[in-house]
């Protein structure tokens, strides 16, 4: 069977393009692969989402985006799409054996923060790590807390955490920051802030119950270890976009995000992209839903135009 859209991916991009493309009667299916709900369901307390002035859980706000567009008659698929063909129309989409088809795609398959690869770092995820300071800074109020990474993003994450954070611990596995001299010369100069160079984290200490501890560092150099206690662990050693399914199909920058034009277009007619996969700078769950938005009203007027 034919449809005129298939969303692949969740989160409010995925969800919000799934609600109005809904609405407009185009009747949506929604592939929403293998984090159902996106990065605000490994998140706990989300207060920064306009309409929520006591705060919503993550997996909460998630479900209720869900439920809106399967009232107005979108399809939602706990699957993972393997494989795609933009070449040919009409698209084809594959969920390993089974093959769909449709007129235009929207993609929001959104962007993974790169992890330390620890075991307790999946487990204390939203529960005193944290990948994203401007989600969850206000959480660390008067606390100590660690920003890990030596680019803009660390040190965009560390200054932003200063507003909250009684002390700014960054730690570094290098001894020189690769982050831009202006960006270095804010966090260096900024009281609050102090640096531990040459240091991989190997362990995190703590539980769901009473947060994060400490953590277990160890010198690069010398590699002896050593413990520093801690409230908080900010990861900001980058994101990376999930485009793999795409690749060599559709245009991305040198980091991987897709490409948009004039909304939410990407270089191949019918095909749409919105939320994380295209957006490095905002990476908010707001910024995420105006523009899934902004994908199902350019999809609509694509199919008007057919």
């Amino acid at each position: 069977m034919n449809r005129k859209v298939i969303i692949i991916g969740s989160g409010p991009a995925g969800l919000t393009a799934a609600l109005y493309t809904a609405r407009a009667n185009l009747e949506p299916l929604v592939f929403e692969g293998n984090q159902p709900g996106g990065q605000l369901t490994i998140t706990t307390d989300v207060e920064n989402y306009p309409g929520f002035p006591s705060g919503i859980m993550g997996p909460e706000l998630m479900e209720n985006f869900r439920e809106q567009a399967k009232r107005f008659g979108a399809e939602c698929y706990f699957k993972h799409v393997t494989k795609v063909d933009l070449k040919n129309r009409p698209f084809r989409v594959w969920v390993g054996k089974d093959e769909y088809y449709s007129d235009t795609i929207i993609i929001a398959t959104g962007a993974s923060a790169k992890m330390l690869g620890l075991e307790k770092e999946n487990e204390l995820m939203g529960f005193g790590v944290s990948a994203c300071a401007t989600c969850d800074g206000f959480f660390y109020k008067d606390k100590k807390v660690l920003v890990v990474g030596g680019g803009d993003t660390a040190m965009e994450e560390a200054t932003y955490l200063t507003k909250f954070a009684s002390e700014v611990v960054v730690i570094h596995r290098r001894d020189t920051f690769r982050a831009s001299k202006v960006m270095v010369d804010r966090v260096m100069k900024n009281s609050k802030v102090r640096v531990i160079w040459d240091v991989v984290i190997k362990d995190i200490e703590g539980t769901k119950e009473s947060g994060v501890k400490s953590v277990i560092l160890e010198n690069q150099k010398t590699k002896k270890r050593f413990n520093e206690d801690c409230d908080g662990v900010f990861l900001a050693i980058g994101h990376k976009p999930n485009t793999d399914l795409f690749k060599d199909q559709l245009e991305t920058n040198k980091n991987g995000y897709l490409l948009t034009n004039s909304g939410t277009k990407t270089n191949i007619d019918g095909v749409f992209a919105c939320g994380d996969v295209q957006d490095h700078i905002y990476r908010q769950a707001i910024t995420a839903a105006g523009s899934g938005c902004m994908s199902a009203i350019d999809v609509e007027r694509y199919l008007e135009n057919l």
